[in-house]
Formats: C-alpha cells, structure tokens, sequence
C-alpha cells in the first residue's frame, strides 16, 4: 500500500502544481488513498520531495537524481560495474574493488519503487526488488544508464 501510495504522489506532483500537504491530501483521496497528514508528511520525507518555485507559487516535485542529471558521473560510475545478473527477486553486480558502495548509492539515488533495498561490500552489491520482473527492469535500467 505504501509504494502505491508514493507512486501516485509521484503522479500526482508531476501532473499538478500541489502547494501544501492538504492539496496532495485530497489528491490522494480523490486517487482512493486515506491518507492523514502525518502520513503524507512521512511520505514526502521518505520521497525526498522538494519544493521549488514555479511562477508565483511553490510547488513540490521530486529531487533529480544525482546519477540521472550528471551523465558523466553515470558513465563513470556504472563503467566499474564488472557484472550484473539476478536470480528471482535478487539482483547481484560486482563491481572493481573498493567501488561498490558508490554504485549501490548511485544506484539507490534512482528512487525506483520496486528496490526494496541494497547492500554492498567492497566490490558486490545485493538489490532486493519486488520481483523476478523488477530484477529485469532494473537490470535495463543501470545498463542504459552505464551507455549514456
């Protein structure tokens, strides 16, 4: 319910200018989503929402990634990747000694909603992911991130 519920305030801010927590309150309502203000609060916390002026007025949206607004940084970093393969919900990269917390940063820095959570040694990662179909997707998606 959780991710739902992050994934559509995603929707939400991207399609309206929301100013306040009761606004995206309602949108949530409206979307079928009761949600209190002190879950909303937490949910924009958690999404690292951000807000920026558009106009006159404040609005949220969502933080730009790190990895996904500096193309040279993505190619760096995910050129150290050695590896990448998943079996079922887990997906496993090694990566050059020493490397491997960079990459599962930048990697959590993508805010998918399908990781559940990362773990790096020293030259491996282990994502967790909702499923067999998310470990795919993720895969696609460091891979294009790495040929940019």
């Amino acid at each position: 319910m959780k991710s739902k519920r992050q994934e559509k305030i995603l929707e939400i801010i991207s399609s309206k200018n929301i100013e306040t927590q009761e606004e995206l309150i309602s949108e949530l309502k409206n979307a079928g989503f009761n949600t209190t203000q002190a879950t909303a609060s937490r949910d924009i916390r958690q999404l690292k929402l951000v807000k920026v002026l558009s106009g006159t007025v404040y609005k949220y949206v969502a933080p730009k990634s790190e990895i996904e607004s500096s193309g040279k940084y993505s190619q760096a970093l995910f050129a150290t990747i050695n590896d990448i393969q998943y079996a079922l919900n887990n997906v496993v990269i090694k990566t050059n000694p020493g490397l491997a917390q960079a990459v599962a940063a930048g990697i959590d820095a993508l805010h998918d909603t399908d990781l559940l959570g990362s773990v790096a040694g020293d030259d491996c990662i282990i994502l967790v992911v909702k499923s067999e179909e998310a470990s795919k997707k993720i895969i696609e998606k460091i891979k294009r991130i790495a040929e940019k």
